[in-house]
């Protein structure tokens, strides 16, 4: 799977979660799986708990995830 295509599957909607970036329109937002994973979850334990989720979205959320901090730091000097 590409990662344009990875990323496809996350969605920001106004109307959902309060704008926030969820898995494919569900109401399963990208920081909850981030925090699971941070807890220790293993993938196959998340989607046994949401089984409307894929293995292709935990991917989708892990590289939304790295590419909002893709970016320059700048300090003062």
């Amino acid at each position: 799977m590409t990662a344009e295509s990875l990323l496809s599957r996350i969605t920001v909607e106004s109307g959902k979660c309060g704008g926030r970036p969820c898995i494919r329109g569900l109401r399963i937002r990208v920081q909850d799986v981030l925090g699971m994973l941070a807890e220790g979850m293993a993938n196959n334990e998340i989607l046994e708990d949401y089984p409307y989720l894929e293995q292709a979205d935990i991917r989708a959320v892990l590289m939304y995830a790295a590419r909002q901090f893709d970016h320059p730091v700048l300090k003062a000097a």
